[in-house]
């Protein structure tokens, strides 16, 4: 699997982990300036310790959906360029600001990502990727309203949570309805389980079907 440049595997407490290298958001290990990246709490984190092939350039242009109080969205300021971070939530975001101030290349968006219109005059178009961790139903559709700021060739990045979509029903059954509906707008490339680091996610790996 290649990573981008800014992301290496790297020995902490004994053990190889992934990491980048930037200022220390939540308490992580650092060695010599490079954070441990733990895929426990980091859907991206656990979807490159699976070996997807993500296909990220180096330092990607990075739309964020779903960036919380930073925690994952810190590291991909790390090793990326421009990266909007789209959060709805007041109380996290006061969080995500303070992870900004550390890296002038992360911008803070207190928006709902099911709502692009409201951000689309701050994020540029043509982005290299769209990162989404949203925890909400129609996880699809805001993936879908969120396309047109994708170039031609860019990378969905998306773990969609079961439990989100139909707390009743089985997992797999609302992946097929996540994916159907995926494509009328993207191309699947890669899916995988993000077990043992989440339970009941699906991680995507899609690009913009012309």
């Amino acid at each position: 699997m290649s990573r981008p440049d800014g992301i290496e595997k790297r020995e902490f407490d004994g053990r190889q982990r992934l990491s980048t290298r930037g200022a220390a958001v939540y308490g992580e290990p650092v060695e010599e300036g490079w954070r441990a990246w733990d895929p426990h709490r980091s859907k991206l984190g656990a979807m490159f310790e699976a070996g997807m092939a993500l296909e990220l350039p180096d330092e990607p242009t990075v739309l964020y959906l779903g960036a919380a109080s930073g925690t994952t969205v810190s590291h991909v300021a790390d090793f990326s360029g421009p990266t909007y971070a789209v959060e709805f939530a007041p109380r996290p975001v006061r969080d995500l600001v303070g992870v900004a101030e550390d890296r002038e290349n992360l911008f803070p968006l207190l928006k709902d990502a099911r709502k692009p219109e409201s951000y689309a005059h701050v994020v540029e178009r043509d982005v290299d990727a769209v990162v989404q961790d949203v925890a909400t139903r129609g996880q699809a559709d805001v993936a879908l309203r969120n396309r047109p700021f994708l170039r031609e060739d860019g990378r969905l990045l998306a773990a969609i949570k079961a439990r989100s979509e139909d707390v009743t029903r089985e997992p797999e059954a609302v992946f097929s309805d996540v994916r159907e509906r995926l494509e009328t707008g993207y191309e699947i490339l890669e899916t995988e389980r993000l077990e043992p680091y989440h339970e009941d996610h699906l991680a995507v790996v899609a690009r913009p079907r012309i």
